[in-house]
């Protein structure tokens, strides 16, 4: 059984000190502690982006992605800091997640092509939400990554 979860998107002008502090500190709890891997984590990346996010019942921040517009970081537009908090993986938030930013992306930049810098063991996952491998693997920070690249109407 999935849990509905309830999406908020915001650029980062219109997010509140309170919410891109939760954001932040939930996306420091995964990658730089449980992931143990220590990195600059604000980038300057994100005040040109939007921010998915979730709360939980109790108003905590819970699962959060960051959408890049095309020529931030690549041609494409772009996803990334792809977090779910740790009590809730295996309950379909993470796909959830996925669908919403695809659809967001979808609607905003006008269904063009989508890029991720994923990390390497999830290419499986990202491989659900029909982006494709592009062949460039990586190390960032001493974790595999793959460059993955959604297209739409490609043939899988």
């Amino acid at each position: 059984m999935s849990v509905i979860f309830n999406w908020e998107i915001k650029h980062y002008g219109d997010l509140s000190l309170n919410e891109f502090h939760d954001i932040i500190a939930l996306r420091i709890r995964v990658f730089v502690i449980e992931q143990n891997c220590p990195y600059q984590e604000l980038d300057g990346k994100d005040k040109k982006s939007y921010h998915l996010f979730c709360r939980d019942g109790k108003g905590d921040i819970i699962a959060t992605a960051r959408i890049l517009p095309p020529g931030l970081a690549y041609d494409e537009a772009a996803v990334g800091r792809i977090v779910i908090h740790e009590k809730l993986r295996g309950h379909g938030g993470g796909h959830q997640l996925m669908d919403e930013c695809m659809r967001f992306c979808n609607i905003e930049f006008g269904g063009g092509a989508v890029r991720i810098s994923a990390q390497k063991y999830l290419e499986t996952y990202y491989e659900k939400h029909q982006f494709v491998s592009t062949g460039k693997e990586y190390l960032e920070d001493g974790i595999p990554h793959v460059e993955m690249l959604y297209t739409p109407n490609q043939t899988t």
